[in-house]
């Protein structure tokens, strides 16, 4: 399947005035009412998640960001940045000593370290959206707002709403939805409820997760209740070829989990883990992915 690129480049030639427009647009307010003024004024970004991250570098601020989380590897020069901790344990003694002008949280960071950053004299700016896909492209508006990269966040948008087009034109007609069990990465049978944007992700490339019903953005199902499901495709966010393979072999091995059909006819699929469980752009990488193992004579 031809994969959809979202780094879209914008050539537009601004006068003076037009440019001066951009940039003096209205204040900003984080998704807890916070309003932030003066946007594009930030030079010293700390971000506190792997997806504003990657956010931040696409609209071209990466020079901007000087703290980012242990986990924060994508894209490859983000890996070199100071680490300030992780998405749960941010370092607040680290985040201060990089002395920055505006810290970018995303919804899991824990309050009560945001409250004390702020009680420090940090501006936090706070996103806390994301139960669907639809919401990726309004983090990329506000976050393009609040750093005066507007062009740029639109170009980034037009680039998803391309993927999302894509794929809704290759599924028009499809009138089977698989049933899939989508396997998170590490031990057990983790999965996305109701609640996550991965089940939104699983309905728009045309399947059906068996663990839709779950009032829950992740749970542990049960085997018996999987085998009562009997999915049609298993697919496995993994990290790399080898992590898949050993998910593979880990199904195969358990007595119980070897009766499904999907195991008996091997039928699993993989999707890339670092791309699919961050809420930003490459998400949509993650559904055209999914759409074409769904059904490959579409794509």
């Amino acid at each position: 399947m031809k994969r959809f690129h979202l780094a879209a480049v914008a050539v537009l030639f601004l006068g003076s005035g037009a440019a001066a427009f951009v940039e003096a647009q209205d204040a900003v307010r984080d998704d807890l009412g916070n309003v932030f003024l003066s946007p594009g004024s930030h030079k010293r970004i700390v971000s506190l998640a792997p997806n504003i991250t990657e956010i931040l570098f696409t609209l071209g601020a990466g020079e901007r960001v000087v703290g980012v989380t242990r986990y924060c590897d994508f894209p490859p020069e983000a890996a070199g940045k100071p680490k300030v901790g992780g998405f749960l344990d941010p370092n607040l003694e680290a985040i201060r000593s990089l002395d920055p002008d505006l810290v970018v949280a995303f919804r899991g960071n824990p309050l009560e370290a945001l409250d004390r950053l702020r009680s420090l004299g940090l501006p936090v700016f706070v996103l806390d959206i994301g139960g669907d896909l639809e919401a990726v492209p309004r983090t990329v508006d506000k976050l393009g707002r609040l750093l005066a990269r507007r062009l740029e966040a639109g170009a980034l948008v037009a680039g998803i709403r391309e993927v999302l087009g894509r794929v809704e034109k290759g599924l028009e007609g499809v009138s089977s939805r698989p049933r899939v069990f989508l396997k998170l990465q590490g031990e057990g049978l983790w999965t996305c409820g109701r609640e996550s944007y991965l089940t939104d992700m699983i309905a728009r490339a045309g399947g059906s997760s068996v663990s839709a019903g779950v009032p829950k953005n992740w749970l542990e199902y049960g085997a018996e209740r999987l085998l009562a499901d009997d999915p049609d495709l298993i697919v496995v966010l993994a990290r790399s070829d080898d992590d898949y393979a050993r998910t593979r072999k880990w199904f195969r091995s358990q007595p119980a989990l070897r009766n499904l059909k999907a195991v008996r006819e091997d039928r699993f699929g993989r999707l890339d883990e670092n791309a699919a469980s961050r809420f930003g752009p490459r998400l949509f990488e993650a559904l055209a992915d999914l759409a074409r193992l769904l059904h490959p004579g579409r794509f």
